[in-house]
């Protein structure tokens, strides 16, 4: 069973910056494409970034475009995001996904087949 852990989430001020980790294991295969997602209490879940595994190309919610940065480490197995200039929106649980099939759309949670756990972000004013 493929496993996702995500590491790196904290309490933080507004302006400051938090980078997440996700590390992917188990997988009999490597996924097409990794993504990171946010989930407010009461809200859905929304695609944040977007990163292809083979070409590196990334896609960017508009709401984090030019403060977030999706990375990938394939000697490591982990996907990066560098979160800059948080803000008070910004705070919820993001998870990391994995896409073993990319097909259509990066940035909404039905191309991805595993989830880790999640990590909470919290950014106060």
């Amino acid at each position: 069973q493929v496993q996702l852990v995500e590491t790196g989430g904290g309490s933080v001020q507004v302006g400051e910056s938090l980078t997440l980790s996700c590390t992917i294991s188990q997988n009999p295969y490597p996924p097409n494409a990794m993504g990171w997602f946010r989930q407010a209490p009461g809200k859905q879940r929304e695609g944040v970034a977007s990163i292809y595994i083979r070409s590196d190309s990334t896609q960017y919610d508009a709401s984090v475009k030019g403060r977030f940065t999706i990375s990938l480490d394939n000697t490591k197995n982990t996907v990066y995001l560098q979160m800059n200039n948080l803000q008070p929106e910004d705070t919820a649980m993001y998870l990391c996904a994995a896409a073993m099939i990319v097909q259509g759309p990066t940035l909404v949670p039905r191309a991805y087949n595993f989830w880790g756990q999640g990590t909470q972000v919290t950014v106060s004013s």
